[in-house]
């Protein structure tokens, strides 16, 4: 094996046939159209000089011992699939060469051939890979523009989202501040599981948004200071389907926000609206929403009565265990209010950081 360099910022020619003159004869043709070549006798050496050497071209024979054409070629697809590949065969071998570019091969020389073929057949394939570079990079720009526009898209649909909450804040006054606690809560909680990730970031916009449809709801059975009729209650727990019909459109590519949205009154029991859900059938996101949900009204002021101590509220989770909550996400409350990660948010008051 010998290797020759010539101007440094050549590209490599890599040629691998265990036909010494052969090599020879390729070599200089390569080194006089512009190469630093390399040369290999078989498939294992020329491996070796691939993982040393930026190689762009490589010319190998089919038949070679111990790794043959084949096995070389199907090793570069994998590990170097910026290397352009030109087959060299005999003409009994030409079905296994065109074989050969089904596999990642550039192009295919056929023995004998002439100096002229074989500057073509070059030319030919570091065009092919020119283009698929050139491809390659255009589709690497183009999707960092289509991400560029998708945040865009986002943000200014969060905006959207954002605004029907403030909306809502509007009509009820208790409302205000309510979906960011119970967004914070049920962060917290979702941490407490080992959820992260996106789909942490959507149990946060599931918890802004839970109550969005009780935009749909009368003023005068939102505002009332005493306790609900069992038709204003009825009306009032109407605010799930609402809000899931009004988000439906908007969050169709964050379906765990929208389960928050439509599932937040669903019990583990199978008792809760609006689709009577039971156990896992309940969505996870949903389970722990429920629970920050419910710590939050209980832990509120309201017109009719006084909001429950931390304590006192973490007790009522607690009882209903099994029944309205589902008891891991009751486990997960009970353990990060023991480390200090769940702590009580007074109304009116900024959130603190979630740990």
């Amino acid at each position: 094996m010998s290797v020759t360099t010539t101007v440094q910022d050549a590209p490599y020619c890599l040629v691998v046939d265990d036909e010494p003159r052969l090599r020879q004869v390729l070599v200089h043709l390569m080194r006089n159209d512009g190469f630093r070549c390399l040369e290999a006798e078989d498939g294992e050496e020329a491996l070796a000089l691939l993982a040393t050497h930026p190689v762009t071209l490589v010319m190998s024979d089919l038949r070679m011992p111990r790794l043959d054409g084949l096995g070389l070629l199907r090793t570069i697809r994998e590990r170097w699939p910026d290397a352009a590949v030109v087959m060299i065969t005999a003409v009994a071998d030409v079905e296994v060469a065109v074989s050969c570019l089904a596999m990642g091969a550039m192009d295919y020389l056929t023995k004998p051939f002439h100096l002229q073929e074989v500057r073509a057949r070059v030319a030919q394939a570091m065009e092919k890979r020119r283009l698929v570079l050139e491809n390659r990079g255009y589709q690497l720009g183009l999707q960092e523009k289509v991400a560029q526009q998708a945040r865009r898209l986002e943000e200014l649909f969060l905006a959207s989202v954002q605004s029907l909450a403030e909306a809502l804040e509007v009509k009820d006054p208790y409302t205000r501040g309510h979906s960011v606690r119970v967004s914070h809560y049920s962060v917290v909680i979702a941490r407490e599981l080992g959820l992260d990730g996106e789909l942490l970031r959507r149990i946060e916009l599931g918890g802004h948004v839970h109550d969005i449809g009780k935009i749909g709801v009368r003023e005068d059975v939102l505002n009332k200071p005493g306790k609900l009729t069992n038709e204003e209650y009825q009306h009032i727990m109407t605010h799930p389907m609402v809000g899931w019909r009004i988000l439906a459109p908007l969050l169709g590519e964050m379906p765990e926000a929208l389960n928050i949205v439509r599932s937040h009154h669903e019990r583990f029991d199978g008792r809760g609206i609006p689709d009577g859900l039971a156990g896992s059938d309940i969505p996870l996101e949903a389970r722990i929403a429920a629970a920050a949900d419910s710590f939050d009204a209980m832990a509120s002021d309201r017109p009719y009565r006084s909001g429950l101590s931390m304590d006192e509220a973490i007790a009522e989770i607690v009882r209903c265990s099994g029944t309205q909550f589902d008891p891991r996400v009751v486990e997960a409350v009970v353990s990060a209010v023991e480390a200090g990660r769940f702590t009580l948010i007074p109304r009116g008051e900024g959130l603190v950081a979630v740990g």
